[in-house]
């Protein structure tokens, strides 16, 4: 007896082992043929699945006798869904599926800041995009502005230029803040004065998706994209319409409020965004100054889109900025009687028009005409002295671009980019007055010499009302030897007309600033190069890695610097040197299952070379360090850890200040498919400039404020829900 059921559980055993099966195929793009790595594949009922590898192929072992659904999934690519009986009845020679690129998808992850009609990985320009659930996540973290959006990006920095009144700038590989150029929708609406507080005051809830460029970018908007540009994308219209909120308190007392709607008919679309945010001066460090201002901003930004023909688009918008912002003495802030309080107060409307027209005579030819008219102004008040003027700009450009049967692009062009700025103090005999226009001409190429090489270049000619003409060109070069590996070597000449609006100058509220004498000044002139290599494997089944490696090197010739005269004022001079910026950033994803690690270095060397002498560039962290961990399950939990280390920095004192770490941990819960809640710790180990040491000298009625290099508001927790309808 006990033999014969032995006998029969023994061949029960082996037809379990015979029942087992394997299954191998190749995924590959159905466009370009090329095989697709980390395609993810799951036979659903058994809950089995893995990962494409470099050359796109996918081994499943363990597969039970039955009829299973095979899902292969990929984003930018429809999910490809098909039925397959095992045993095989024959097993298939070189099993290949094709994905079809999902228009809706890549939409996402088309570029617009070149002008170009393609997606990010068939461009030769190093462009990096920040979309999706990526824009989502870190939108929770810092809902009213777009500081920390920008901040957790490899290579990027945004500096804090007022330890009261929390104004910043954008640095890109440790170059001023003055040398990045913001654009929204490709409208250079940050420019002059109007960049003052600008980061502060643009909430990211109607963001699409927001591209950077590095390194000299000049030839594409003009002077001021020598560090190179951020530009940040609107969204549009879409079939489906939406209508989302979000509302966010902070343990400091702040609330941030914002909605945004859009509808999209066959000949009418709209989109309206509207926000409110709000700010409780607070100070952690209780030393009696504010570290976060007391503020109010409104910010209201509808747009109206028309379809004439299938062909046409016509875009009318308006975004209107109002804030009041007051940092300082604590007690004063709080509207108590102080005796001598030091206070900084600022003002700001900010109004932009925004006009575009498209218009495709087919599949190869399109004509965009676009304008934007921004008014913006300013009041800066501080003890026994005020500083307000109004700025009046606009920016016109039309352009035609066309693609050849061999898909070769180009792209012509002309704008006209004009500045006023008026100082409206009373008495004032050095008034910081400014007035010029540039009329640009340029033209771009994408050749796509085969599937392996493809070349971009670029001209610009500018000529400036003040300083004459000048020629940008730029080149880029795109090498995909697989799809696993691609080599961007890409450069270009840049320009920055000298302004007063500088940090430098914010620092000083503008007090004893004097104007720039443009019969002896010069245009900050640039070069820059780098060069980019990506590469994705799959190390293991299930997991998927991606490096990327960027080497970059920018010089500016003739730089500007503010510096006293003596007299108790202070002048921007040239002294005929130069800066220059050279280093590393290097990319490391890694995506196992539900867990994705993001690791990225970046290593700036920024000098200043003056008189035969070469020094530090100031609040430069020459070595940084950005760690993400995230823990994402079924597109309905995540949670996130990150880390950010900061090397010392050398400050404008002499002095080197201290190295530390930042430490963040953000989450976010679907509760059904239209609400969400949202909880962040953000930088929880409480690191401030204030356990350093003093950030000011002199008393607290009339503070002289060290540089900021560290943060000053310290931990601070957020938290609140997203609804969409």
């Amino acid at each position: 007896m006990k033999l014969r059921l032995f006998v029969m559980l023994s061949l029960f055993g082996m037809v379990s082992v015979i029942a087992q099966n394997t299954f191998d195929l190749t995924v590959k793009d159905s466009h370009s043929g090329e095989p697709l790595i980390g395609v993810t594949a799951v036979l659903v009922p058994l809950n089995k699945g893995t990962i494409s590898n470099e050359e796109g192929k996918i081994h499943m072992e363990d597969i039970p006798n039955g009829t299973f659904q095979l899902r292969l999934s990929y984003i930018g690519y429809a999910t490809v869904e098909r039925i397959f009986t095992f045993p095989l009845d024959k097993t298939p020679q070189g099993l290949t599926i094709s994905l079809m690129p999902q228009t809706e998808e890549i939409e996402e992850v088309t570029l617009v800041s070149t002008r170009s009609s393609r997606t990010i990985e068939d461009i030769p320009t190093r462009v990096e995009v920040i979309a999706g659930e990526e824009l989502s996540e870190k939108g929770n973290m810092k809902p009213g502005d777009i500081r920390m959006l920008l901040n957790e990006s490899t290579g990027i920095r945004t500096q804090q230029t007022s330890a009261t009144s929390y104004n910043s700038s954008i640095r890109i590989q440790g170059l001023d803040g003055k040398y990045t150029q913001l654009l929204r929708d490709g409208f250079p609406l940050y420019s002059g004065f109007a960049s003052g507080l600008s980061l502060m005051q643009i909430a990211p809830l109607d963001l699409k998706q927001v591209e950077v460029i590095k390194g000299s970018s000049s030839t594409l908007y003009g002077g001021g994209a020598i560090a190179g540009l951020v530009n940040l994308i609107s969204k549009t219209p879409e079939d489906e319409p939406e209508l989302s909120f979000m509302a966010n308190g902070t343990s400091a007392l702040g609330l941030d409020l914002s909605g945004f709607y859009s509808q999209k008919s066959d000949k009418v679309g709209a989109t309206m965004f509207a926000s409110y945010n709000l700010g409780t001066p607070y100070d952690p460090a209780d030393i009696g100054l504010t570290a976060i201002p007391e503020f109010d901003r409104f910010t209201l930004n509808p747009k109206l889109y028309l379809y004439p023909g299938e062909d046409t688009e016509l875009l009318l918008g308006i975004n209107a900025i109002w804030e009041d912002r007051l940092g300082g003495n604590m007690d004063f802030v709080k509207g108590d009687a102080v005796t001598n309080p030091y206070f900084e107060s600022n003002e700001t409307q900010r109004v932009s028009t925004q006009l575009g027209f498209k218009h495709a005579f087919n599949d190869r030819n399109r004509f965009e005409v676009k304008n934007s008219f921004s008014f913006y102004d300013r009041t800066i008040q501080i003890p026994d002295f005020t500083f307000s003027g109004y700025q009046r700009s606009s920016f016109s450009e039309l352009n035609f671009s066309t693609n050849s049967e061999d898909d070769v692009e180009w792209v012509f062009g002309a704008n006209l980019w004009t500045e006023f700025f008026n100082d409206t103090r009373e008495g004032q005999t050095g008034a910081l007055d400014q007035s010029y226009r540039i009329f640009g001409l340029f033209t771009q190429n994408v050749w796509p010499i085969d599937e392996m090489l493809s070349l971009e270049t670029g001209l610009r000619t500018d000529f400036h009302s003040d300083y004459g003409a000048m020629a940008l060109p730029r080149l880029s070069v795109l090498y995909e030897p697989t799809g696993a590996l691609t080599f961007r070597l890409g450069g270009g000449m840049g320009y920055k007309t000298p302004t007063v609006f500088t940090e430098d100058a914010e620092r000083l509220q503008f007090r004893n600033v004097l104007p720039i004498n443009t019969d002896e000044a010069d245009l900050e002139r640039s070069l820059g190069g780098n060069f980019d290599v990506n590469y994705r494997w799959v190390p293991l089944p299930g997991m998927t890695m991606s490096i990327n490696t960027l080497l970059f090197y920018t010089k500016i010739d003739d730089p500007m610097s503010l510096v006293p005269d003596g007299n108790g004022f202070y002048e921007f001079q040239q002294y005929g040197g130069y800066v220059d910026t050279r280093g590393a950033e290097v990319n490391l994803k890694i995506k196992y299952g539900d867990f994705k690690l993001f690791t990225g270095y970046t290593h700036a060397n920024v000098k200043q070379h003056e008189n035969g002498t070469v020094s530090d560039f100031p609040l430069v962290a020459k070595h940084r360090l950005n760690n993400v961990l995230m823990f994402e399950k079924e597109d309905n939990l995540w949670v996130g850890l990150e880390s950010y280390y900061y090397s010392p920095q050398k400050l404008g004192s002499g002095k080197t200040g201290q190295s530390y770490w930042i430490v963040g941990l953000m989450s976010e819960k679907k509760l059904g498919e239209k609400f969400s809640i949202f909880l962040n710790f953000e930088n929880f180990l409480d690191t401030r400039q204030t356990r350093f040491g003093t950030i000011y000298t002199g008393n607290i009625s009339d503070p002289q404020f060290l540089d900021i290099y560290a943060p000053v508001d310290g931990f601070v927790i957020n938290g609140g829900f997203k609804l969409r309808l």
